[in-house]
C-alpha cells in the first residue's frame, strides 16, 4: 500500500520514475528560467518529489544540471537535428528538414524559448569547465553528424567540418533571433540562405572523383 507523507506527495518504490520526473521538470525549468534562476525548491515542487528524493538521485544542483545536459539536452539535439540529418537522402535535405520542422514547431508554440543547448551554453560555459565540456561534447557530435553526411554526399568539394560549424552557427543565431522576435521567420530565412550557399557547391561524388583523376 502506498503511504503519503505529510507533504501530500506519494511515496512509491519507483526510483527510475522519480529520477525521470526530476530530470523532466529540471529541463523544463532551465528552458523557461535558466540554471541560475531555478532553485532546488522550484524543482522539488515541479517534479512532485521530496527534497530527500531529489538529493538521493542528484546530490547537488550542478550534478543535476550535468545530467540534464547529458540526458535531456543531448536527446533534444538528437531528435530535432541528428535524426533528420542521418535519415535524409542527403545533407542539404536533412539540414533543411531540421530547420523547417523546428520552425513549424515554433509556429505552434505560445512562447519561443530558444535552443536548450544554446541557452545553457551562453549561461554556463564561460564560468565552469565541467559545464563547458559537457556542452561541447554535444556540439562535437552534432558537428560530426553533419560533416559525415556532407562527406558522404560530396567528394572533397569543401571542408566538411568547417561547413558543419557554419550550419550550426547559423542555426544558433537564427534561433536566438527567433526567441528575441517571438517568430520562426529567422529560421526560415536562414534555411533559404543556406540552400543558396549549398547549390554552387553541389558536385556529385562520382563526378568529383573523375575530375580528380584528370
Amino acid at each position: 500500500m502506498t503511504r503519503k507523507p505529510a507533504s501530500g506527495r506519494s511515496r512509491t518504490n519507483d526510483p527510475a520514475g522519480v529520477r525521470k520526473r526530476i530530470l523532466d521538470a529540471t529541463a523544463d525549468a532551465f528552458q523557461k528560467r535558466g540554471y541560475h534562476s531555478t532553485s532546488t525548491h522550484d524543482i522539488v515542487r515541479a517534479a512532485g518529489v521530496t527534497a530527500g528524493a531529489l538529493h538521493h538521485h542528484f546530490p547537488t544542483k550542478k550534478a543535476l544540471a550535468l545530467n540534464v545536459i547529458q540526458e535531456r539536452v543531448a536527446q533534444a539535439v538528437d531528435k530535432h537535428w541528428l535524426e533528420p540529418v542521418r535519415s535524409a537522402r542527403g545533407a542539404e535535405e536533412g539540414i533543411r528538414t531540421a530547420f523547417e520542422q523546428i520552425a513549424s514547431s515554433l509556429d505552434r508554440s505560445r512562447t519561443i524559448l530558444g535552443c536548450p543547448l544554446n541557452n545553457l551554453a551562453l549561461e554556463l560555459c564561460a564560468a565552469d569547465s565541467e559545464f563547458r565540456e559537457a556542452i561541447e561534447r554535444i556540439y562535437d557530435i552534432w558537428r560530426k553528424v553533419i560533416a559525415d553526411k556532407l562527406r558522404a554526399d560530396f567528394a572533397g568539394a569543401f571542408d566538411a567540418e568547417a561547413l558543419a560549424t557554419f550550419v550550426i552557427a547559423s542555426y544558433s543565431g537564427a534561433i536566438a533571433q527567433a526567441k528575441a522576435q517571438q517568430s520562426a521567420a529567422p529560421l526560415l530565412t536562414c534555411a533559404a540562405q543556406l540552400a543558396f550557399h549549398f547549390r554552387p557547391r553541389q558536385v556529385p561524388k562520382a563526378k568529383a572523383s573523375r575530375v580528380s583523376r584528370t
